[in-house]
């Protein structure tokens, strides 16, 4: 017995218009339908969910997550796109962290500002203060 739309919106922390978009768009053709025409997803069904899930949630198009799932399905003659695949893709990932590295040093720098003016009893300390961080 398989599982329905709302039993893997649940488990899968998604909710079920999530899945059903991503069926849309063709991102699930590995899902099984039932008599009724359901959607009738299987326990293997969720490593695939977890990748198409982890993928969009790290930035990548939907286009670009159904040529991965496309190809997935062709077999093993698409093994060096789908490494390539991922490869670009963790590029982005790692200059998107990068990039929020930055912000997150301007942030804690505002933080620190702000403590020490909370504990000066006003900003006008910082007056005679160069900027620690430079603007972007």
């Amino acid at each position: 017995m398989g599982y329905t739309i709302g039993e893997v919106a649940s488990k899968m922390r998604v909710s079920a218009y999530t899945l059903r978009y991503y069926d849309k768009e063709g991102l699930l053709p590995f899902v099984d339908r039932n008599k009724s025409g359901n959607r009738d997803f299987k326990e293997s069904d969720f490593e695939w969910l977890a990748v198409i899930t982890c993928l969009k949630n790290s930035g990548m198009p939907v286009k670009k997550i159904k040529q991965f799932v496309d190809w997935s399905m062709e077999g093993d003659t698409t093994l060096q796109q789908r490494l390539e695949v991922f490869e670009k893709h963790k590029k982005a990932v790692i200059d998107k962290i990068t990039e929020l590295n930055k912000h997150m040093e301007k942030i804690d720098y505002k933080i620190w500002y702000y403590q020490k003016a909370i504990d000066a009893g006003s900003e006008a300390i910082h007056s005679q203060q160069p900027c620690i961080l430079a603007e972007d």
